[in-house]
């Protein structure tokens, strides 16, 4: 393990080359402000809303923000049951502004006769108006077979699922691993958020199991799977778990060129990085315009009654939008030294902020206003 810290460590301070990614100028004028947060038609791609969320759905229209809730097989959620409900109730309630995805429960996997109730399940949930199917990272990190062994995200009982998703012509979202920093000791974190989430979630805390699958394994049994199905469309969540280094992230999707990749809770990663090296950081993005979406990973839910959380998700929206498209100077808790805003084109900004999603998911969100 400290050998892989010291690897890691090493990573963040050296520059890697920088030849082909020059980031391409913008003609003046063609930036938006601070102040043009709300008035853009925007896309989150990545929240996990449950209950009725009326307050966080008038929230998210004050902020002319549309949304895709993403279910998932996590014990601090609700019942996947409910959460479906919950999704299901919220696009009808509120056409062209939120769509959903489904999942299953992993351990379903381990039943023989997993795939047909698995898959007529699924199929009720995308006649209701699912676009996606989300594999968390419990695939990988938790689930055990009967002989004691980790189900990995290339393993043989998820083909049914695989050849479902690619049928059906829909998008797997897939949590596969946590930040790198979870295989590190808590003062060699980077962030201070994953700080306290490992500190609140020792289960996942993988520095503190060295028996269960490394970062690299898990990863690798990710990309063994994309190998198999060089069709099926990918969104790879929270940066594909390569956040430390934008060079990963780009050698990623340059090998899977079906696979996208979202933000969600991953931008404080670039954020650190754009503190030490703005401009390789604003040319990442610049390139692989047209493969990255916005998401935050917000949860609200199911009481609609908590008016912190829906202050820090308006709060976090706003932070968002300063740092990706504002030149203005920022600072954070998360980490030192103080950085900029990314300065980004508006045509860039326009494609991370709903272009990408919209296509990545088409009729998601409809042609309703």
């Amino acid at each position: 393990m400290k050998h892989l810290a010291m690897r890691v460590l090493a990573m963040l301070a050296v520059v890697a080359p920088w030849v082909a990614w020059a980031a391409v100028p913008s003609p003046a004028g063609q930036f938006y402000g601070a102040d043009d947060f709300a008035r853009v038609d925007k896309v989150d791609a990545h929240v996990h809303v449950h209950g009725s969320a009326t307050r966080f759905m008038a929230q998210a229209l004050a902020d002319n923000m549309r949304i895709l809730t993403i279910n998932v097989d996590y014990g601090d959620f609700p019942p996947l049951v409910d959460q479906r409900a919950d999704a299901i109730a919220l696009r009808s309630h509120h056409p062209g502004r939120a769509a959903f995805v489904a999942s299953f429960p992993a351990g379903e996997l381990l039943a023989e006769d997993w795939p047909a109730r698995v898959l007529h399940d699924l199929d009720g949930a995308v006649a209701a108006g699912a676009v996606g199917v989300k594999v968390w990272k419990n695939i990988g990190m938790e689930l055990l077979d009967a002989d004691g062994r980790h189900v990995m995200p290339d393993d043989p009982r998820l083909e049914p699922l695989l050849a479902w998703v690619e049928r059906k012509g829909l998008v797997l979202l897939g949590h596969q691993a946590e930040p790198l920093n979870c295989w590190l000791p808590m003062e060699q974190m980077t962030v201070r958020s994953d700080r306290e989430y490992f500190a609140e979630h020792p289960q996942y805390y993988m520095h503190d199991h060295p028996d269960l699958p490394g970062h690299d394994a898990i990863l690798a049994a990710r990309d063994r799977m994309l190998v198999r199905h060089p069709q099926m469309r990918f969104d790879a969540m929270h940066l594909a778990s390569l956040e430390w280094d934008v060079d990963r992230i780009a050698a990623f999707l340059d090998k899977f060129p079906n696979a996208s990749a979202d933000l969600a809770a991953r931008l404080v990663h670039l954020e650190y990085q754009a503190a030490r090296n703005p401009d390789k950081v604003r040319a990442f993005i610049i390139r692989y315009q047209d493969r990255l979406l916005y998401g935050s990973d917000d949860a609200y839910g199911p009481a609609d009654d908590d008016t912190e959380a829906l202050a820090a998700v308006h709060a976090g929206w706003l932070s968002d939008w300063k740092f990706l498209a504002t030149d203005q100077p920022m600072s954070t808790n998360e980490f030192s030294p103080p950085f900029h805003g990314l300065h980004l084109p508006r045509t860039v900004i326009d494609k991370l902020y709903g272009g990408n999603a919209r296509r990545l998911f088409p009729g998601a969100w409809g042609d309703a206003p």
